[in-house]
């Protein structure tokens, strides 16, 4: 094992860490599925509170969550890498560059495709680009599968993400688009070249959406059925169905790991019951 060091494009300079790595630590659920799903879960050796949800069994310390780590258990893991990613994630990610952790950020996904590029760039990190790319082959034929079954005509569907108190709904700039389009629904703002929007209930109702898919956390939990009544859509959608989202394995909108392709399946299932 050598030292190596690599240029982080999000970070703007090189990283230097243990090539191939042997102690990983991941802050982000998606990546440390794929790392799991690559075969390299015996390296790592610390996660956050979330990643357990998608990794079945893991027995991983939690050294913090998205946002927040604890420096203490990172120096009882020694990690020779730490996986973050861009946006709210970045300040996390500087700070412990500062500290002089070996910290690598990889880029918030905008499509599908970024996900699966991210997969191929944690190959190369961890020394095992066969693994990514026959990691890839499977999930790329899996979603092929899901295309070939998508309905039709398509539902138009409309999304409505809460993180946390923060409603927004994606457009076609996200990995989330893409999983409504490849389970056979109509994003309806789909058409807006944007990331995530603020909600514009007048918007929705115009579009007149058949489906709502509404994903919340425990943490901030929402019921349709009232808020439906609030905004006046049970007079003004009245045929408007509910799909609910949530943080469980395979039903997640915004976890961007391997069982994303669970989630297509589960949510094209749920569009056929509603469609029918």
């Amino acid at each position: 094992m050598t030292k190596r060091r690599i240029f982080c494009d999000a970070l703007g300079q090189g990283v230097a860490f243990r090539y191939p790595p042997q102690r990983v630590v991941s802050l982000v659920s998606g990546l440390t599925e794929a790392l799991f799903a690559m075969g390299c879960g015996e390296r790592v050796v610390g996660v956050s509170a979330y990643c357990g949800r998608y990794v079945p069994n893991l027995n991983v310390p939690v050294v913090g969550d998205y946002l927040r780590v604890d420096e203490s258990l990172l120096h009882e893991v020694q990690p020779d890498l730490l996986l973050l990613t861009t946006g709210v994630q970045r300040p996390l990610a500087q700070h412990l560059l500062r500290q002089g952790w070996p910290v690598f950020v990889l880029p918030l996904p905008n499509s599908i495709y970024g996900i699966w590029e991210n997969v191929v760039i944690l190959g190369g990190l961890m020394g095992e680009v066969q693994a990514a790319r026959a990691l890839l082959t499977r999930w790329q034929a899996g979603w092929a599968e899901v295309a070939a079954r998508a309905l039709r005509p398509r539902p138009r569907v409309y999304v409505e993400l809460w993180f946390g108190p923060h409603p927004r709904t994606p457009g076609a700039l996200t990995f989330i688009h893409d999983v409504i389009e490849v389970a056979g629904g109509q994003n309806i703002f789909g058409y807006r070249a944007a990331a995530y929007l603020p909600l514009d209930l007048s918007a929705v109702v115009a579009a007149q959406p058949q489906v709502w898919v509404l994903f919340s956390e425990p943490e901030y939990p929402l019921d349709a059925e009232p808020l439906k009544h609030e905004r006046g859509w049970d007079k003004m959608l009245p045929d408007l169905r509910v799909i609910v989202s949530t943080v469980q394995r395979g039903q997640n909108l915004i976890h961007d790991g391997p069982s994303l392709l669970e989630t297509a399946a589960w949510l094209q299932a749920h569009l056929r019951e509603v469609v029918q």
